[in-house]
């Protein structure tokens, strides 16, 4: 492991962001209305994953959840947790209460609309024309409503009367294909789908109105469909929602009761449909984005993000804070890869969100972001989607200045949160996550189950979450849910990492534990090397996997290479040493090959176990569901090339 490379201090919270931070205040508020003093926040974070009823009591109690519940934690099984018993509540109830009907609520623009505002007074009256409409429709509560729709204010707008007659929200981005759509939806047997008619991407316009019917086909649960005309002008949206004089009501549902619907990445099989509570997301985002955000009144949130992704919905979450949000549609290299950069001085943004792979292409592309930029209103920069690369770390510290708060998050789509990244009192360390969220008990196991310190090992949480999962969608026994995360220790969460917790408290992920990189008894997760090769100039791109079988082991690595690059000598020999050096020589790999493209799910994850499982001689079609992929061709190279072997 290249230590060396990580721990740097590069960032330590200014006297102002620490004494006006939400999370300062709070302290200060447990101290003068319960008593409770901390030193510093890893006393707190030591607290709330200890005493955790009285943590999560009193988010509810410093946020003003209005509500009232029996106990906090009725039951703290893990599967089952059951929080705050004999509530009735409203998640965007919430959002919308206490905010001035003439602030910006949204700013959003995409390649087919240039920047534009939403204040509050224009969401609720959306909302509330959508709301009347699919009451009108006979969606009630617990009916689902899924919308295969872009980043757009009217997506929110859409989602926010869904909940608000405690019915059940989905949504897929408008670039998924027809079987993945299905693949997700039709498992929940929705009862409207809201579309566009097409959208643009990279300056191409794409057509949705046959696959549409194709959809539409498929999922005879749908009562009605409605089109946004945002591509064109086929739509009936303002006909099946149009003004009404009825006001925005609220359906107050259990602290339980599902809210939306969340896919894992269907790699293999259909998607596991991820059901979240209104309860549990209303009280983990309120913490989230007011505590470890910071987000304030006057802040500008941004992250990219399609409404296929967790992100959308957390990004949605922020507006439960005094904070606006920004929208974009389109793709973010168009017309190149300052095109986010320049929103970001447009829309005057605040806390500036993207990936891990986005903040990679932009420093091989020899982006500057403030050159030419006003990027003066910038006070922050989240990271998530993949580790980020030390030298991910100090790039933004180059190019956006020493003042700049870097957070690295990570977290998932199976609980909508981070729960490692970003902490306003702490410093920031290069190539390190800041720490563990608070409520949330992350632990590094060991082989043996042991929670180890400044050691890889598997990312557990061992305490309840509220936004855990409350069931996956047909699963009505819980077995999949068990299966995919107490399989290993029962009774603890196993999140599928590999993470390695520092003396200081800060974290590091190293990758997934099931594509692990084992040679020689030494483990190591795949984003180390991802780092190390990444590093070169030449290399754009990377996967690596480690096939073992007795004593025969073969650790292939394929990259993608920069225009005007070849794999030749020089490149395989300055690959190694630099794998040899940041990482170990037991990981040099066994060849290097050339590829046109890394496949990649639809939410960008790099297909590292369906490329291990084609190479070992599992057809492609069962390794991998093409229709869950970015770019399903790149498969045929893997392909072709477990047959060469095995001929």
């Amino acid at each position: 492991m290249a230590t060396e490379q990580q721990g740097t201090l590069l960032w330590e919270p200014p006297e102002e962001l620490r004494d006006g931070a939400t999370m300062t205040r709070y302290m200060r508020w447990l101290e003068s209305e319960h008593g409770l003093s901390f030193d510093d926040y890893a006393a707190l974070w030591e607290w709330s994953t200890e005493e955790i009823e009285d943590f999560w009591a009193s988010i509810w109690e410093f946020f003003d959840v209005r509500a009232s519940y029996d106990e906090v934690l009725a039951d703290n099984s893990m599967p089952g947790a059951k929080w705050f018993t004999g509530v009735e509540l409203s998640y965007p109830e919430h959002l919308f209460r206490d905010k001035p009907g003439d602030r910006v609520a949204i700013r959003h623009a995409s390649e087919l609309r240039d920047v534009g505002e939403w204040t509050w007074d224009d969401l609720r009256e959306q909302t509330t024309r959508i709301a009347a409409g699919l009451k009108a429709m006979g969606v009630n509560r617990g009916d689902r409503v899924v919308a295969y729709m872009p980043n757009i204010p009217e997506t929110i707008a859409a989602f926010l009367a869904t909940a608000s007659l405690g019915a059940v929200w989905s949504s897929c981005s408008p670039d998924f294909g027809a079987r993945s759509v299905v693949d997700r939806f039709a498992q929940i047997e929705p009862k409207v789908m809201l579309t566009v008619d097409g959208y643009r991407y990279g300056g191409k316009d794409h057509d949705r109105s046959e696959l549409i019917e194709r959809v539409q086909g498929e999922m005879p649960s749908l009562v009605r469909t409605v089109t946004l005309a945002y591509l064109g002008d086929d739509g009936d949206w303002d006909e099946a929602f149009p003004p009404t004089d009825e006001p925005l009501e609220f359906e107050r549902v259990p602290f339980d009761h599902p809210m939306w619907v969340l896919y894992s990445s269907g790699t293999t099989g259909l998607p596991k449909a991820i059901v979240h509570s209104q309860g549990g997301i209303l009280i983990e985002h309120l913490k989230k984005h007011n505590l470890h955000l910071d987000l304030q009144d006057g802040d500008r949130f941004f992250w990219f993000t399609t409404t296929g992704w967790m992100m959308w919905n957390f990004l949605v979450s922020a507006l439960l804070t005094d904070a606006s949000i920004v929208l974009y549609d389109g793709n973010p290299g168009t017309p190149d890869m300052g095109a986010l950069w320049d929103l970001a001085e447009q829309a005057s943004v605040t806390c500036f969100g993207t990936s891990a792979a986005y903040l990679a292409a932009c420093m091989k592309a020899e982006v500057e972001p403030a050159k030419g930029r006003d990027l003066s209103a910038l006070r922050s920069v989240g990271s998530t989607g993949s580790p980020l690369a030390p030298e991910g770390f100090e790039w933004v510290y180059q190019q956006l200045g020493k003042e700049t708060w870097l957070f690295s998050t990570s977290g998932g789509t199976d609980m909508c949160t981070a729960f490692v990244g970003g902490v306003p009192l702490l410093p920031v360390y290069r190539g390190e996550i800041q720490g563990r969220s608070l409520g949330a008990k992350v632990e590094a196991y060991d082989e043996d189950g042991n929670a180890v310190i400044d050691e890889v090992g598997e990312l557990v949480i061992t305490e309840p979450m509220p936004s855990m999962p409350i069931y996956f969608w047909d699963d009505e026994d819980g077995e999949k849910l068990r299966e995919s995360y107490f399989d290993m220790y029962p009774g603890v969460w196993r999140h599928g990492d590999w993470i390695r917790i520092t003396e200081r408290g800060t974290a590091v992920i190293t990758g997934r534990s099931d594509s692990t990189i084992n040679r020689g008894g030494i483990r190591m997760g795949t984003a180390e090397i991802y780092r190390a090769v990444l590093a070169l100039d030449e290399i754009t791109d990377a996967l690596v996997v480690d096939i073992a079988k007795g004593d025969d082991a073969w650790m292939p690595l394929f990259v993608v290479l920069r225009d005007g690059a070849d794999l030749d000598e020089d490149l395989e020999k300055a690959i190694a040493k630099r794998i040899r050096e940041d990482c170990s020589p037991r990981h040099v790999p066994s060849e290097v090959f050339e590829v046109k493209e890394v496949p990649r799910t639809l939410s960008g994850k790099v297909l590292e176990v369906p490329v291990k499982k084609i190479l070992t001689g599992t057809p492609a079609e069962q390794a991998a569901s093409r229709d869950s992929l970015q770019n399903p061709e790149s498969l045929d190279y893997f392909t072709e090339l477990a047959a060469e072997r095995a001929g």
